[in-house]
């Protein structure tokens, strides 16, 4: 669309019509933004959420504004954790002003800090409308009374490298609004010139919608429809056979024995408050026990128990066992058992085979009998706007259908932010009635068995946890009357991804200077607290499996220890409290600690990340319930450990603090002050040990793929063979026949023999093939291993590519040598066996579904 065709009718170089979308996170003030540009309250703001995008048109200033309000997003990282239903709504919102908009304004407010975590946000967002519209879109500043005497470019300059990612991706449009004052006309007014502006930049054109992609949009929509709409009625059929199993005189429960389940966050406590008529606000603690409520509702009595929720997408080996504990202990709160289970799911939020994973494996800690008794709740209905809950399931894929089939296709919807409707109470207990009905009106009977295990696990859990603090207090009197007080302390923190290395470390400073991310290099900070100067060294976190990581990252993950060229007096390993520690973390902690020197445990001290968890419960109860990997880092840090909850600001820095000095006074006063050189070598040999591993990988795999190809090419002979033995006794068959005579001939044998024939010779086809993709794969592998395999010197293609080599290796140039003159046969039991020569001393054995090579020196 050319812009002359847009044109004021005065001829000025402004735009008779802006149609603009406005687009952000949710509580941005997207809305009350609206009606200061539109200059009339024209979208519902406050507590009422945009839950569809609403369109207004009017005339400001001679022209005409087309606006649209967006639904906010939440802080999805991922496309992956996005719905789909958001998904092909955001999309879709570009065809709600015809031809297209001419600006996104991109509403963010000033208010807030925007962190890594929002620029991702936001890139995931925008990725669904392509690369283009970035040239379409502005930065619209809101609650521009925050700024005070700061100019907005100052706020932008210090509010770090995202938000000044996003300008420079904007092109530096922005512009800011305070919508407190909407009488100011003068900010809609610059507004409007900064999009005329905008549009004579894009040569008048604006974002043009790709019609296709919103066809396929509706028809999907389309097909979602009508799938709900069989679910919606297939569910009311389901309802209306439970209702012929109810008695007439029944109308309601006398007692009802309910379990609220669901991972962390969705809203259980909500629902359960919502149920039992409790009107008070959460205080926003996480549920740390399965606990019991009672209340009646009408004439019934109803105990509900609500559990600790699991972490979103984590299946249940990830869970802690206190954890799993309160999960699998709850059907004996409420005796004789439960009716009925209450699975809450949020609706406004993803559902994908990831969380199905995590949904099943936690519900079945309670063993068989449970899915039947089970109802989906979905939370946060409010965020459905117009589309019904069956939509939601049909449109969001198969994990989420699958999910409440599992569940017998009950599912309820829940508005929390009106909870006070008790139609939707009442509905619910309805259903739950029927689902009783359905079960045969019996309890859910918990074996009494599994109880009794817990309770003896959890006796002999408080006595060791009584055992080790006893130790630990042993110990630290008496280090506490040698140690000092130290007027500088510098610390360096590790820890796998997630671990909440960053948030501890700017507990330990009392300020926010490290981004919650997942960094990728090193951070050093300092300051002073409580009379200390305290350094903080943050390292890029390591990932769960070891074989993802990189030389680069482990080079960088040390180089924190040249940030401090003294040393350091604490190596802080930060562990969380609310994911299991099992040998797969510790294999991956171990493979890093041990490029340091053995001292490193010495100056080591596990911090415990997510100290709320713990609740009521000693941090040595989750010490010794856990699994042994647990008690093994913590013995291998002889005791040394301390726990962090980094939503609350005490003085849990303060004994950390303690507890480093007198972990000094036992080393001595000695810092952490390792070699460098010898690290970096260390580095250097794990990597050549790596690529020595896969080497034997490629070798040992190489030599199966040529034995299974002598095989092949063995049994393709002896086919042939019984081919041409067949052939020349039909061949004999033929010339006895005629000269006996035609009615002699032995049809039916001959015909056999066809048949025989024509089978072999598919086989053999099919072996031509299998040999032919076999040959190809072999020339690949011996291009990677054979050439250069020889000798002193290994193959370039191998080692050549490693940087920084400080020393020589050739201890592993003659390893790779040897390797290559390896001869490898096969013994009685069909294993692969590596022949050393007679001399050497040695003789391996190696399964053929692969090996474990020990990776020590």
């Amino acid at each position: 669309m050319k812009g002359e065709e847009n044109l004021a009718e005065d001829g000025s170089n402004t735009l008779s019509e802006v149609r603009a979308i406005l687009i952000g996170g949710r509580w941005a003030g997207k809305s009350s933004s609206g009606n200061t540009i539109l200059r009339k309250e024209r979208f519902e703001c406050g507590r009422t959420r945009t839950a569809q995008s609403e369109v207004r048109h009017e005339e400001v200033e001679g022209r005409k504004l087309i606006v649209v309000d967006a639904p906010g997003w939440s802080s999805s990282l991922s496309l992956t954790e996005i719905p789909e239903r958001d998904k092909q709504r955001f999309k879709l919102n570009t065809s709600k002003c015809p031809p297209g908009p001419h600006v996104f304004l991109l509403v963010i407010p000033i208010d807030s800090a925007f962190s890594v975590e929002n620029r991702r946000t936001v890139e995931e967002h925008m990725k669904l409308l392509g690369e283009r519209v970035w040239r379409y879109t502005m930065v619209l500043f809101t609650c521009g009374d925050f700024l005070g005497e700061k100019t907005i470019e100052q706020h932008i300059e210090s509010e770090g490298d995202s938000l000044k990612w996003l300008i420079e991706r904007c092109q530096y449009r922005y512009h800011v609004i305070n919508n407190k004052e909407k009488s100011n006309s003068d900010q809609v007014t610059l507004l409007l010139e900064k999009i005329d502006e905008m549009v004579r930049h894009n040569n008048g054109s604006h974002y043009e919608v790709d019609e296709q992609t919103l066809t396929v949009i509706r028809e999907k929509q389309q097909d979602v429809a009508e799938r709900a709409e069989k679910r919606r009625k297939r569910a009311e059929e389901q309802r209306q056979q439970m209702r012929t199993l109810i008695p007439g005189e029944v109308k309601n429960l006398p007692k009802l024995n309910m379990i609220l389940l669901g991972s962390r966050s969705v809203g259980k406590t909500s629902v359960g408050n919502a149920i039992i008529g409790i009107k008070e606000q959460e205080d926003g603690k996480r549920t740390a026990h399965s606990v019991a409520r009672q209340s009646f509702v009408g004439k019934t009595e109803i105990t509900l128990v609500d559990t600790p929720g699991w972490w979103k997408g984590f299946p249940v080996f990830d869970t802690p066992e206190a954890i799993k504990d309160e999960v699998i202990r709850s059907p004996f709160l409420c005796p004789p058992g439960p009716h009925v289970f209450l699975l809450v799911i949020d609706a406004d939020a993803s559902f994908n085979a990831k969380h199905l994973r995590a949904v099943t494996t936690h519900v079945d800690l309670l063993g068989e009998g449970v899915w039947r008794r089970t109802i989906v709740v979905f939370t946060r209905g409010d965020w459905l706007g117009t589309h019904t809950i069956e939509e939601y399931i049909e449109g969001e894929g198969e994990a989420l259908q699958s999910l409440v089939e599992q569940c017998g296709n009950r599912y309820h919807v829940f508005d929390n932010k009106n909870a006070d409707d008790g139609t939707q109470i009442t509905e619910l207990l309805e259903k739950i009635t029927e689902t009783v009905a359905g079960s045969g009106w019996d309890y859910f009977v918990p074996d009494e068995k599994i109880f009794q295990t817990i309770e003896e696990r959890r006796r002999r859990v408080e006595e060791a946890a009584i055992l080790r603090q006893s130790q630990v207090k042993a110990k630290r009197n008496s280090l506490r009357e040698s140690s000092k007080d130290l007027l500088e302390i510098t610390i360096m923190m590790l820890g796998q991804k997630t671990s909440g290395k960053s948030a501890t470390g700017n507990n330990l400073l009392g300020k926010e200077v490290f981004a919650t991310c997942q960094n990728e290099f090193c951070q050093v900070e300092e300051g002073e607290v409580g009379g200390r100067l305290v350094t903080v060294i943050d390292t890029p976190g390591w990932l769960k499996d070891p074989s993802l990581c990189t030389e680069e990252m482990d080079r960088e993950r040390v180089r924190g220890l040249s940030l401090s060229p003294k040393g350091v007096h604490a190596v802080l390993l930060v562990v969380p409290l609310d994911l299991t520690f099992r040998d797969t973390q510790k294999a991956a902690l171990e493979e890093h600690m041990n490029l340091f020197d053995g001292s490193v445990w010495k100056h080591t001290m596990v911090v415990f990340t997510y100290g709320d968890k713990l609740a009521d419960k000693s941090v040595e109860e989750h010490i010794e319930r856990e699994h042994s990997a647990t008690r093994w880092l913590i013995d291998k840090c002889e005791n040394k450990y301390h726990v962090m909850n980094n939503m609350k600001k005490n003085n849990q820095v303060t004994e950390l603090f303690e507890k480093i000095e007198e972990m000094m006074a036992e080393n001595g006063d000695r810092l952490f002050c390792p070699e460098m050189n010898d690290i970096y070598l260390r580095i250097d040999e794990k990597f050549r040990r790596r690529e020595l591993k896969d080497v034997l990988k490629h070798r040992l795999a190489e030599e199966y793929s040529r034995r299974e190809l002598e095989l092949m090419t063995g049994f393709r002979e002896t086919l042939l063979q019984l081919q041409a033995e067949i052939r020349g006794s039909v061949a004999s068959t033929r010339s006895k026949s005629l000269t006996i005579g035609i009615g002699q001939r032995k049809k039916d044998g001959k015909e056999k023999e066809e048949i025989i024939d024509y089978k072999i010779n598919q086989e053999i086809e099919k072996l031509n093939k299998e040999i032919m993709k076999s040959s190809e794969h072999l020339q690949g592998s011996m291009g990677f291993l054979m050439p250069d395999l020889k000798g002193e010197n290994p193959a370039p293609s191998i080692i050549t590519h490693l940087p920084r080599r400080r020393h020589s290796t050739g201890q592993f140039n003659k390893v790779l040598g040897w390797l290559s003159t390896l001869q490898i046969g096969a013994n009685v039991e069909n294993q692969l066996t590596l022949n050393f020569s007679q001399t050497s001393g040695y003789r391996s054995v190696l399964p053929q579904d692969g090996f474990d090579f020990d990776e020590e020196e």
